[in-house]
């Protein structure tokens, strides 16, 4: 089955078709790292995973190159530095490390590139230089314009004209341009900014606009044309509008061939975001959760939909991901064998249809209950095959069974194995006050311990 998948340009599914299927090229915009990011940052990290993650299994690890970028020369930045005294440097190395951590604890794979805005300069300079060339750009007393009227298509991938901008939101208000809706390429030094926030320009000191950083970091490590360029609906306009203006009025190319855009994360029906107050971060959450069942929780809608983030959604993930590895479990020492089912990967590839994914692993636990139950050897291998090539392509099932059902730190693990080791050598010496009392005093703590022929193992409940 081909993958599908929505571009928002064309306003419908298409067929995928890289430009060179031995070098498959995917940008996703990153964070700005001045503070810890919130579980609505973390959607698009968890389904452009999701997609990596498929066009690996397509096109081979190797052959599909991930840039995910930091944006570390942001006002959000400077106004840190101003506040705390730290270098802009320093702030952006710490959180944008959070970041990859909090990433991975919810087991998204690291981009191939990371590029980072402040080693990209260069090139952005580069592109401004084209545009003023070409006639898209012009200089002012307050830095350097995209002229918007200059581009005839302008409003492509929105479908918002010039004229429909509302000066103010999220449009720059600047008495110097020549249009309300021209962007900012090159802003001028300003007397309170930090020296470590500003650069040499062939028009004067000052930093680049937001905009031109992911163009200039797009093009220099995938192209000038890319094959899909995903991120937040939030960035629909303007950010990902000025990109494709500023790229192909420089580049004459068009810049990506499919655009996709994640839909909002919502907290009792409204946005999640700092300005509304009902920010919900990540590192709070992995604190009650496991990563993975934050990713489970993040998959059980459709990436394009809004997604209302409740304790109840994580709570049924945990619920389903519990059976999904009980059923693991059982089917765990069966033989490996290669022939995976291709449910959830047609699922994924009619544009990451994640809900349907998630029912096809489901349907593969049932298979494997069944398979356990019948003591079928040869259907608990294809069951255990089934199992681990869905969980690879959805970031889910990345723990043992043993490890997932004796989750939590490593501390706590080793005192609980310490406690049943206990109670073996307490059953060993026919203590049978002592062995019932550790086991009463694990139950008690949500602790399960099972006696097989084989010895005694436990989970949490």
């Amino acid at each position: 089955m081909p993958i599908r998948l929505h571009n928002t340009l064309q306003r419908a599914k298409q067929i995928f078709e890289p430009q060179d299927s031995s070098r498959v090229t995917l940008y996703v915009c990153g964070p700005t790292p001045y503070n810890r990011a919130h579980i609505g940052n973390f959607r698009p990290v968890i389904v452009f995973d999701t997609l990596f993650r498929l066009l690996r299994a397509v096109y081979g690890e190797d052959a599909v190159i991930y840039a995910r970028n930091i944006t570390d020369i942001e006002d959000k930045l400077i106004a840190a530095s101003l506040e705390t005294g730290e270098p802009i440097k320093a702030i952006a190395e710490k959180y944008a490390g959070i970041y990859n951590a909090d990433s991975k604890a919810v087991n998204a794979l690291p981009p191939t590139i990371e590029p980072w805005a402040t080693a990209h300069v260069d090139e952005m300079l580069d592109i401004i230089d084209r545009l003023i060339r070409k006639g898209h750009a012009y200089e002012a007393p307050t830095g350097v314009y995209f002229h918007v009227p200059s581009m005839s298509d302008y409003g492509q991938l929105s479908g918002r004209k010039p004229e429909d901008n509302e000066a103010g939101a999220r449009v720059d208000v600047d008495d110097d341009k020549r249009d309300p809706s021209d962007f900012a390429l090159w802003k001028f030094a300003k007397p309170d900014e930090p020296d470590d926030a500003i650069w040499d320009s062939p028009w004067g000191r000052g930093r680049p606009g937001w905009h031109i950083e992911c163009s200039a970091m797009a093009a220099a490590h995938l192209g000038k044309t890319i094959d899909i360029h995903g991120g937040g609906i939030d960035l629909q306009f303007p950010h990902h509008e000025n990109e494709i203006a500023q790229s192909e009025c420089a580049h004459g190319e068009q810049m990506a061939r499919i655009w996709m855009h994640n839909g909002f994360l919502d907290m009792g029906g409204e946005k999640m975001s700092k300005s509304l107050g009902n920010v919900v971060l990540l590192n709070d959450l992995l604190e009650n959760w496991h990563g993975e069942v934050i990713r489970f929780a993040m998959l059980s809608g459709h990436y394009r939909a809004p997604l209302d983030w409740t304790d109840d959604l994580l709570a049924q993930a945990k619920t389903t991901l519990d059976r999904i590895y009980g059923a693991l479990r059982r089917v765990w020492d069966a033989e490996d064998v290669d022939s995976p089912s291709r449910d959830v990967f047609d699922a994924l590839s009619d544009d990451l249809n994640t809900p349907e994914a998630l029912a096809a692993l489901s349907a593969l636990a049932t298979a494997a209950n069944t398979a356990a139950d019948q003591n079928d050897a040869d259907a608990m291998a294809r069951a255990k095959a089934d199992l681990l090539d869905a969980g690879d392509l959805l970031g889910l099932l990345q723990s043992t069974p043993a490890e997932w059902e004796q989750g939590g730190n490593s501390d706590d693990k080793s005192r609980i194995d310490a406690l049943v080791q206990a109670r073996i050598d307490a059953r060993t010496a026919k203590n049978w006050a002592e062995a019932d009392r550790i086991r009463d005093e694990l139950a008690a703590e949500g602790v399960e311990i099972m006696d097989t022929a084989g010895g005694s193992t436990w989970r949490k409940i």
